[in-house]
C-alpha cells in the first residue's frame, strides 16, 4: 500500500537523510551517495556530496538502455509555423550526444558556462542537455531579451560561447536575435570566443554578416555536421547544472545555481509524487524553456522521469485562438497540462463559456496544473466547471526550482480548497512568522518562511556571490529562507498564498493584503481579471486601488462596477479596507511569464522612479495606465 501524503511528509521531516537517500536510489548514480545532506558550511547546504552522477545520462541514455528508446520524447508543436515534428528518445539522445560533440570541438569542457538564447525550438532542449552531458554549466536567457539584460548576463556568467538562432516568432512579428547578440557583445566586458546559431528561414539578418572579428559565429548543422557524438561525463553532486537569472527592475541580475544532483532527485520525486507522471504519460508546460518552469517541467522533469514533453511554440490566446489549449491536448493525448493563471484568464476573456471546447476531444487530460501567479477562486471554479479535470494550484519560485506547496496528485489528491495551493511538499518545512521573527498562530496573515535546510533542487547560492545570498534570502530571519510572500496556513495545513509582502499595505494603521481584495474583485462575473495596489495617501498612509480587465461581451459601466465592487470588499474585508477606487482598463502589465508588475503600477502612481522590467510582454500597456495611475494635476 503507497504512503499517504502525511505519512510521506512526516518521514521527510522526521528523518530528512533518510528519506532523500531513499529519494535519490531511483535514479542512475556513477557513484551512489552515500550522504544526503552536507551543512558543513551552514548556512550554505549542498546535497548527496559524496555522489556522482550525468543529468543529461538520467534523462535520455538510461531510458534507451532501458529498451525503451523508441518511446517519444519530445514532440515540437510551432503553431506559428503550423508545424509538429516527434522526437524519440534514441533520436534526441543522438542529436544531443552530436552537439555535446560540437561544444567540445569550440573549446567547451566541464565547469565553463554557455549562455543559451534561443526561441522554443527544440535546439532549446538539444543545447541544455548537450551542455549537461559535457558538465558544461549552462545559462538559458529567455529569447527576446535586450541587449542590455544579455550584456548584464554576459558580464556576471562569463560564457565560453552563446547558443542561439536567427530568430523567434510572434503571432504578429519577427524577433531579430542575431543584432541583439552582437549588441550585448559589444556592451558586455566579457569576450565570447563563439556564437553558434541554428538557421531559421524569413529572418533579415544571417549568419553571413557577422563573419570576422574577435568572435567566430557558426553555423550550428554546419558543426554538426563534422562532430563527434560524446558520451556523458560523471560530475559531481554538487556541481552546477544550470544558473538562471531573476530579473528585477533594480540592481544586477541575481544568478541562482542549481546543482546536478539534488534537481535530478527533485526532479524524479516531483514527477512522480506531485504530477502523478512517468513512462507513457504526456506532459504539455505551456511556458517557455528561459523561465524556471520550463527548465524544470519542459526539459528536466518530463525526461528523467521517461515521459512525452510537448515543446509549444505559440500563445494561449491567438495562434489561432483561444482553443489553442485544447487543440494540443487533443493533438497529444496530454495526460497533464501546467500553464500560468494568467494564461486561463487570457482564454476565458476571449471565450468565457469555453465553447471551443466543443471542437476538441480532451478525454486524456487527467489534471490542471498552475502555478507563476496566484490562482483567484473565481478562474479556479471557472476551469473546474469547463475542464471537469482537477484543477491544482502549486506555489513556488526560480529560486527553489520546484513546489513548494502543492495538492501531491501521484502521491494522494488532496481537497482542494480555493485560494491555496494546497500544503507543503514534503521536504519544505514552511512557517509563517511576524516582522520579529516569532511564530504566528493559524489564520494570521504574516511572512512566509522555510526552515533550513531547504530541500535538493533547490538554490544553492547564487553565481558568484555566496555573501549576496546570504543577504537576500537568509539574513532576515536567521535559520529560515525568506520566500518574501505573505500568507498564511489554516488549521488543516493548507497554505494561502495572498502576495509578495511589499503587496500588504497600510490603511490608517491596518495592515491589509491587496491578494485579499483582489480575491473579492475576481469573484464578481463581469471581471477576467484584476490588480490591487496601495497608493500613498498623505492621511492614511495607503489607500487601496482597483484596476480591473472585463470579460468580452460584459456590459457594465465603470461607475456600476466600482460601487458593486466597493460593497463586495467592504462585505467581505470590512469598511476597515477603505476601497473605494475602481478602474476599467484594457490590459493589466504581465511579465511573459505572466506576473502583474503590481510593484511597478504602485511606483507609478506615487509619483517615484520607476523602472520596467525587461521581462514585460507589452509596454505599450504601461504606457496606456500611465494617464490612469498618475492623473494629471
Amino acid at each position: 500500500m503507497s504512503a499517504t501524503y502525511a505519512e510521506t511528509y512526516a518521514a521527510s521531516s522526521r528523518d530528512p537523510e533518510r528519506f532523500w537517500l531513499d529519494a535519490a536510489a531511483t535514479l542512475a548514480w556513477d557513484k551512489a551517495p552515500t550522504h544526503a545532506i552536507d551543512g558543513s558550511r551552514a548556512p550554505l547546504y549542498a546535497w548527496y556530496p559524496d555522489g556522482m552522477l550525468n543529468v543529461s545520462f538520467n534523462a535520455l541514455d538510461r531510458h534507451v538502455l532501458a529498451g525503451n528508446g523508441e518511446a517519444t520524447a519530445l514532440v515540437y508543436d510551432s503553431a506559428v509555423l503550423g508545424i509538429q515534428r516527434r522526437f524519440s528518445y534514441s533520436e534526441l539522445l543522438e542529436q544531443v550526444a552530436t552537439f555535446a560533440g560540437v561544444l567540445r570541438s569550440q573549446g567547451v569542457g566541464q565547469g565553463d558556462r554557455v549562455l543559451i538564447y534561443l526561441p522554443m525550438i527544440p535546439q532549446a532542449h538539444i543545447a541544455m542537455l548537450a551542455c549537461a552531458r559535457i558538465g558544461a554549466v549552462h545559462s538559458v536567457v529567455f529569447g527576446g531579451f535586450a541587449p542590455k539584460e544579455l550584456a548584464a548576463r554576459i558580464d556576471d556568467a562569463t560564457p565560453k560561447a552563446i547558443v542561439t538562432a536567427t530568430g523567434g516568432i510572434e503571432p504578429t512579428r519577427r524577433i531579430e536575435y542575431l543584432p541583439a547578440i552582437a549588441e550585448a557583445m559589444e556592451q558586455s566586458a566579457h569576450h565570447v570566443p563563439t556564437v553558434i546559431v541554428a538557421h531559421r528561414d524569413g529572418f533579415a539578418h544571417q549568419l553571413s554578416e557577422y563573419a570576422g572579428g574577435n568572435t567566430a559565429w557558426h553555423d550550428w548543422e554546419e558543426l554538426a555536421a563534422a562532430a563527434q557524438a560524446v558520451g556523458p561525463v560523471p560530475v559531481a553532486s554538487t556541481h552546477p547544472l544550470y544558473i538562471l537569472y531573476t530579473s528585477g527592475t533594480t540592481g544586477a541580475p541575481k544568478g541562482v545555481v542549481r546543482d546536478s544532483g539534488g534537481y535530478a532527485v527533485a526532479m524524479d520525486w516531483s514527477m512522480r509524487n506531485i504530477y502523478g507522471v512517468g513512462p507513457g504519460d504526456t506532459m504539455l508546460t505551456a511556458s517557455d524553456v528561459g523561465w524556471v518552469v520550463g527548465h524544470s517541467y519542459i526539459v528536466y522533469g518530463p525526461l528523467i522521469a521517461g515521459a512525452t514533453t510537448v515543446l509549444y511554440e505559440g500563445k494561449p490566446v491567438g495562434t489561432p485562438d483561444a482553443g489553442s489549449f485544447w487543440r494540443l491536448i487533443d493533438d497529444h493525448k496530454v495526460d497533464v497540462l501546467f500553464t500560468a493563471p494568467t494564461a486561463l484568464r487570457a482564454i476565458r476573456k476571449a471565450d468565457p463559456d469555453a465553447a471551443l471546447l466543443a471542437d476538441h476531444n480532451i478525454e486524456s487530460l487527467k489534471a490542471l496544473f498552475v502555478a507563476g501567479e496566484r490562482l483567484d477562486p473565481d478562474t479556479y471554479q471557472w476551469a473546474c466547471g469547463k475542464l471537469g479535470v482537477p484543477v491544482l494550484d502549486n506555489w513556488w519560485q526560480t529560486e527553489t526550482g520546484w513546489p513548494i506547496a502543492a495538492n501531491p496528485m501521484g502521491l494522494e489528491l488532496l481537497e482542494r480548497k480555493a485560494g491555496s495551493p494546497t500544503v507543503p511538499v514534503p521536504g519544505y518545512q514552511v512557517e509563517i512568522l511576524d516582522s520579529f521573527g516569532e511564530a504566528l498562530p493559524v489564520g494570521v496573515e504574516g511572512n512566509i518562511v522555510i526552515n533550513l535546510p531547504l530541500p535538493p533542487g533547490t538554490l544553492g547560492t547564487l553565481w558568484g556571490n555566496d555573501q549576496r545570498f546570504i543577504d537576500t534570502y537568509l539574513r532576515a530571519f536567521p535559520g529560515y529562507y525568506t520566500t518574501g510572500d505573505s500568507g498564511y496556513l489554516d488549521a488543516d495545513g493548507y497554505l494561502f498564498v495572498m502576495g509578495r509582502t511589499d503587496d500588504v499595505i497600510n490603511v490608517s494603521g491596518h495592515r491589509l493584503s491587496t491578494g485579499a481584495m483582489e480575491q473579492v474583485l475576481g469573484a464578481h462575473p463581469a471581471v477576467a481579471e484584476c490588480a490591487v495596489i496601495g497608493v500613498a495617501d498623505e492621511l492614511k498612509g495607503q489607500r487601496p486601488s482597483g484596476y480591473v480587465v472585463l470579460k468580452s461581451g460584459a456590459d457594465i459601466g465603470e461607475e456600476q462596477l466600482g460601487a458593486e465592487l466597493v460593497a463586495m470588499v467592504r462585505h467581505d474585508i470590512g469598511p476597515v479596507a477603505d476601497f473605494r477606487e475602481v478602474r476599467i482598463v484594457d490590459a493589466l502589465p504581465k511579465t511573459r511569464s505572466g506576473k502583474i508588475l503590481r510593484k511597478t503600477m504602485r511606483q507609478i502612481a506615487d509619483g517615484k522612479a520607476y523602472a520596467v522590467p525587461s521581462t514585460i510582454e507589452d509596454p505599450s500597456v504601461i504606457d496606456a495606465l500611465i494617464p490612469l495611475l498618475r492623473p494629471a494635476t
